[in-house]
C-alpha cells in the first residue's frame, strides 16, 4: 500500500500557556529573576555561544526515549571540555557516556556520513563525524568518531530550528549539544514547575521557558 501518513513530530504532550509559565515563575519568588525575550532563538543562541548551559522548554513534551528540542538541555559542542562540564555540573552520570547533537538537516551531509531521513529526525541513528569536522566539535565526538544526531527542519521543529539556525549565524557551526532535561535516574521534566525544580538543583546557567529567560538570583 502507498504510504498515507508520515510521523513528523514526537511532541505529543500538551503545551503550557504563558500564564501557567508565569505562575510557576512566581511560585519560586526570590530564588530567580527573569526577562522576556522578543527573539528567544537569537537571545538563547547568544547565551549558548558564550559558553552557557541552558535548560530549554518549549511546546509539548516528546513521546519516547529522546529529548528532541522541547525538553532539552543544550550547550555548545565546540569547547573540548564542555562534555565534562555538562556531566559534572548538570547530568551527574558516567563520564564515558557520549552526548548527542541537534543539527540543521540541510547541513547533515557536510558534517556526517549520512543524509537526512525520517530516522535522523528522531535521533535514532549514529553516524561518523567527517574527519575534517571532528576537531571543531570535540564534545560530541565519541571514541569511535561517531555521534547520534537529530536533524532539524523549520517545518517540523519550529523555534528549536530557529535556535540552531541563529547559533550557526553567530558561530558558523550548525549544531549544538542536546541532552534530555533531567537528572540521572529521574524522568524528563514535564511541567514548567518541573523545569524550575531541576534547574535550581543543578549548575545550569539559564532556563528558557517559552520566551522567558530565567537565571538564579
Amino acid at each position: 500500500q502507498p504510504r498515507f501518513w508520515v510521523m513528523k513530530s514526537a511532541s505529543l504532550g500538551r503545551s503550557y500557556t504563558t500564564n501557567e509559565i508565569d505562575e510557576a515563575i512566581r511560585a519560586r519568588g526570590s530564588e530567580i529573576t527573569h526577562t522576556v525575550s522578543k527573539d528567544i532563538a537569537r537571545d538563547a543562541a547568544k547565551l549558548i555561544s558564550d559558553g552557557n548551559i541552558l535548560g530549554w522548554f518549549q511546546g509539548g513534551a516528546e513521546y519516547g526515549p529522546r529529548a528532541l528540542g522541547n525538553r532539552s538541555i543544550v550547550c555548545d559542542a565546540r569547547p573540548k571540555e564542555m562534555r565534562d562540564i555538562l556531566n559534572k555540573r548538570v547530568k551527574h552520570r558516567e563520564m564515558w557516556r557520549p552526548f548527542a547533537t541537534s543539527i540543521l538537516a540541510e547541513r547533515l551531509g557536510d558534517w556526517f556520513d549520512l543524509q537526512p531521513s525520517s530516522t535522523t529526525a528522531f535521533m535514532l541513528l549514529c553516524g561518523e563525524v567527517r574527519e575534517e569536522k571532528r576537531g571543531l566539535v570535540p564534545s560530541i565526538v565519541h571514541v569511535d568518531n561517531t555521534c547520534r544526531m537529530q536533524t532539524l527542519t523549520k517545518e517540523d521543529n519550529g523555534v528549536y530550528y530557529d535556535l540552531v539556525k541563529a547559533f550557526e549565524a553567530l558561530t558558523g557551526t550548525p549544531l549544538i549539544i542536546n541532552t534530555s532535561f533531567n537528572l540521572g535516574g529521574e524522568p524528563i521534566v514535564e511541567t514548567p514547575a518541573d523545569a524550575l525544580h531541576t534547574f535550581l538543583r543543578t549548575d545550569m546557567d539559564y532556563l528558557v521557558l517559552g520566551d522567558r529567560i530565567i537565571r538564579k538570583e
